[in-house]
């Protein structure tokens, strides 16, 4: 299925409007499971099996908008794309979350994610990570960035870096599975998504849209893929570009023993 947050064209309530959606995608992502809280347990997993696949692309031509820079433009440049939309070959969707649900018990999570300010624009796009995995924001550039991450209308985190390859660990910051929209407060064309997962079992799809995630327990799993939506629905009182709602694909899979299951989801 699909969302559309069936706004109309021109101005948009932003801060609102953005934690309603992220809100409703809380819910739809099941951060807890339906037993109630839910706790991850590290097991070693001796039979684990694969999930792989491809998520593409097979709606109408999106067209790619830009946004004028205002300031620091010897380093950002004149304008910036606005890529909520990014396709590889064959349509491949290029930063779509694959997340496998409610696994109670499972692998170790090795993560440490790091969102960059480079060339004034974030990178990744997309980060997925695991609630109390270790994760950064970093500058790249020799200009100061700032960061400011909400979960709903909760500011998550908030940092400012003045230096080049100067860096801040927010980890203790995201603590909680949720969907974290990142904003600057200087530069209205910079943006990013951050989701934190309840367990190790997630993965973003590549320059191909192809994802892999291994060592799942055998077992009957919900699959969702999310993906940040791409259709413009005017700006914020800020001037920050604003889209229809999030994307959500679901899909039921089973996954056997030392075996790989193959999916493929299209995004419309």
């Amino acid at each position: 299925m699909s969302g559309d947050g069936g706004a109309p064209e021109g101005q948009a309530r932003g801060p609102r409007r953005l934690g309603m959606l992220a809100l409703g995608l809380a819910a739809v992502l099941g951060a807890a499971s339906p037993r109630g809280a839910f706790a991850y347990s590290e097991v070693t997993v001796a039979d684990g099996g694969v999930l792989s696949g491809t998520v593409r692309f097979s709606g109408r031509p999106v067209g790619h908008d830009s946004m004028p820079v205002t300031q620091h433009q010897d380093i950002c440049g004149d304008r910036k794309p606005l890529e909520a939309l990014t396709l590889g070959p064959d349509r491949g969707v290029v930063g779509g979350v694959v997340l496998v649900q409610h696994v109670a018990r499972g692998k170790r999570g090795t993560f440490d994610v790091v969102l960059d300010h480079r060339g004034c624009a974030f990178a990744p796009r997309v980060v997925a990570t695991m609630a109390g995995a270790r994760a950064r924001v970093k500058n790249s550039d020799p200009i100061v960035h700032s960061a400011r991450g909400l979960q709903g209308q909760i500011t998550v985190f908030h940092v400012a870096i003045p230096g080049k390859e100067q860096e801040v660990d927010i980890t203790r910051r995201l603590t909680r599975p949720g969907i974290i929209r990142v904003v600057s407060d200087t530069a209205p064309y910079m943006a990013a998504w951050m989701i934190v997962h309840d367990s190790p079992y997630l993965a973003v799809t590549d320059e191909r849209g192809a994802f892999r995630i291994e060592d799942i327990p055998p077992g009957d799993y919900r699959i969702i893929v999310w993906h940040e939506g791409f259709r413009r629905r005017g700006t914020d009182r800020e001037g920050r570009p604003m889209y229809e709602a999030p994307h959500t694909l679901t899909r039921a899979v089973t996954v056997a023993p030392r075996s790989t299951a193959t999916v493929a989801f299209e995004l419309k």
